[in-house]
């Protein structure tokens, strides 16, 4: 799931050093869902594990 983040981030960055704002907000708004969900499995493993 972070590989799929950081993978949308890079895309983000490309998009917007070429001018392509749309595509950029995109890929930005999907990296960020992307990490959040990411953040919310990870602390549901944490936890799950230390009990």
């Amino acid at each position: 799931m972070l590989h799929y983040a950081l993978v949308f981030l890079i895309i983000a960055i490309i998009a917007a050093l070429f001018g392509f704002t749309g595509i950029a907000g995109t890929a930005a708004g999907i990296a960020k869902i992307l990490f959040i969900v990411f953040l919310i499995l990870a602390a549901i493993a944490f936890f799950r594990r230390t009990n």
